[in-house]
């Protein structure tokens, strides 16, 4: 699993390498799974193969005790077993995988509201189940924290995945934002309004900025057990800052970060917390 996670996703890879040994194995399954869901879009031609795809996952948790269920497929194999090791409550995979339907369209985000329902049930339930793998104790009070890291995170990362997103006709910014920025979706994916895009985008930036702050101002209370789960946030801002500042076209350009900062900024908060 850990090779899946180090290719599929580098960042939540890297912070797993701060949590205890005994833990690793669970969280990768996890984060393995969530690569799995995420990636139907870019493995199908049409919507009804990734329905079916997802659908697939949602029957093999069906039965979690059946270890049959995920006969020939070693990232579900996994799963099941972290799931039945963790008593990780099967509904959130559920839903995760639900939210995941919206990926395999090109409907525009109806609101800022259903977009931070997007995130809160992908990234902030993704934390929290990690959170639970962790310490499921301390996991019991931190559902807050999750939400608005989880919002953060995934705002940061559609912004990063913008350009990816306008070849394929995907908008992931609201409607309602883009109607503030005046601009619209077609627009946006077309780059012909490049000064209503850019207001979209800071409005996006904003948003994600707003929950980095709600988690910061709380993350004091943040037990040092659970810092793993929520590592990936350590490296928000850094994504932030060139987008904000127009270091990076955001239309054309994903930001990114050298090794170096990469690892420091992990290192950092890893060691203090937030």
């Amino acid at each position: 699993m850990a090779a899946r996670v180090r290719q599929a996703d580098p960042d939540r890879y890297l912070a797993t390498l701060y949590a205890p040994v005994e833990k690793r194995g669970a969280l990768f399954a996890l984060y393995a799974f969530n690569a799995e869901i995420a990636a139907v879009r870019e493995r199908v031609s049409q919507p009804l193969p990734g329905e079916i795809r997802l659908q697939w996952w949602q029957d093999a948790l069906e039965n979690p005790e059946d270890p049959a269920a995920a006969a020939g497929h070693p990232v579900a194999a996994a799963l099941l077993d972290t799931i039945r090791a963790h008593h990780l409550p099967v509904e959130t995979f559920r839903n995760m995988i639900e939210a995941r339907v919206f990926d395999l369209y090109d409907d525009p985000m109806p609101s800022r509201t259903d977009l931070e329902g997007y995130c809160g049930e992908t990234a902030s339930a993704l934390i929290q189940l990690s959170a639970l793998v962790l310490d499921p104790e301390a996991a019991g009070s931190t559902a807050a924290l999750a939400g608005h890291a989880g919002c953060a995170h995934a705002i940061a990362g559609l912004l990063r995945l913008l350009p990816i997103h306008r070849r394929r006709g995907q908008c992931y910014i609201p409607r309602d934002l883009l109607q503030a920025a005046g601009t619209t979706r077609e627009g946006l994916i077309s780059g012909e309004d490049r000064a209503g895009s850019a207001r979209a985008i800071a409005a996006m930036a904003a948003l994600a900025r707003h929950h980095l702050k709600a988690f910061t101002d709380g993350a004091g209370a943040l037990p040092a057990s659970l810092r793993p789960a929520y590592l990936p946030l350590a490296l928000t801002k850094a994504y932030l800052d060139p987008i904000e500042s127009g270091a990076v076209d955001p239309l054309t350009e994903s930001a990114s970060l050298s090794a170096l900062r990469r690892h420091w900024l992990l290192l950092k908060h890893a060691m203090r917390g937030w």
